[in-house]
């Protein structure tokens, strides 16, 4: 399943060009908007090697899932001994292994290209990696809800935006209301955002980035295993 899946993958010019070149490219232009201000790259660019792969890995998973559902792909894998938990754990093996491309290519841009600094790149990009994957499991939960690529679409603000406003990128996440606050702590993004502002200042793998590796991972999982009971066996 997984090897059918990156084969599919494969032969889709666009997704491969979204999926490993614009996170790149986003993080090209954030750094010239802030060309006068190098520092605020430095303090945010981070953040953002986290965000964009999360954002365009939710986008392709959902639409992609929701393409096969529409043509009958699923509904004739799920004819076969294949069992549900089965077939979306080989879409999310292959959505993962893109993930890491994809996270690598950026990460090493990122470093390498625009001099972004970090005393752990390691770590720079297993975070990386996670908030990718995190966003390819909630793509995958996201498609059991739609019926059609524009509903799979439609579900970015409900599920991104959000995230966007709590996570911490904007107001540290101890300063809003206290209902947003304790909000916020439920989103996988605060604890990608709260291990990447980590990774700025730290030259050593704290305690606090090992919990926020653990949640990252306790999402995708959660995720992925509520995708799995969620698949609908029909289209329609």
């Amino acid at each position: 399943m997984t090897r059918r899946v990156l084969q599919q993958l494969s032969h889709d010019a666009r997704s491969i060009v979204l999926i490993l070149a614009m996170p790149s490219v986003l993080l090209v232009v954030f750094r010239y908007v802030y060309d006068s201000q190098p520092q605020v790259f430095d303090r945010i660019g981070p953040q953002m090697i986290g965000l964009f792969p999360f954002i365009i890995m939710f986008l392709v998973t959902s639409v992609t899932m929701v393409r096969e559902r529409t043509s009958g792909t699923l509904e004739r894998l799920l004819t076969t001994p294949l069992a549900r938990g089965e077939l979306i754990g080989g879409y999310a093996l292959a959505f993962a292994a893109a993930a890491l491309v994809q996270a690598s290519l950026t990460s090493a841009f990122a470093l390498g290209v625009l001099g972004l600094d970090i005393e752990l790149p390691w770590a720079l990009l297993a975070f990386a990696v996670l908030g990718a994957v995190v966003g390819t499991a909630l793509g995958l939960l996201a498609s059991a809800f739609a019926r059609t690529e524009f509903q799979a679409v439609q579900f970015m603000p409900l599920v991104i935006v959000p995230q966007i406003l709590l996570c911490g990128l904007l107001i540290a996440r101890d300063q809003m209301p206290d209902v947003l606050y304790g909000l916020s702590w439920a989103l996988p993004m605060s604890y990608a955002t709260d291990a990447f502002t980590e990774l700025t200042t730290s030259d050593a793998f704290s305690g606090e980035l090992l919990v926020d590796l653990l949640a990252l991972v306790g999402f995708a999982l959660a995720a992925v295993l509520g995708a799995s009971l969620t698949l609908r066996r029909r289209s329609a």
